[in-house]
């Protein structure tokens, strides 16, 4: 997965969306996927791009459901990217 720069990131999200739909993974279960894997890149991911930080400080302060709505906005934008 290409974290160097906001539009690899997108573009790399994209990509694993598009592959778990192939293998017909739940739109439901991709979006679980994605809220676990934003904890794991907040904890785990320098911030060190601004769009990097935005996404770090709304999760950090998001509930978990609001959590799951902004995985999913995410998962959105990435499949519009590809």
């Amino acid at each position: 997965m290409d974290l160097s720069s906001w539009k690899g990131w997108k573009h790399s999200l994209g990509v694993a969306v598009e592959f778990a739909e192939e293998l017909g993974i739940s739109q439901d279960t991709i979006s679980n996927f994605a809220a676990q894997f934003g904890n794991y890149l907040t904890n785990n991911v320098p911030a060190d791009l601004a769009e990097n930080r935005a996404i770090k400080e709304l999760w950090e302060v998001a509930s978990p459901e609001e959590q799951k709505i902004i995985a999913n906005c995410m998962v959105k934008l990435a499949k519009k990217n590809l």
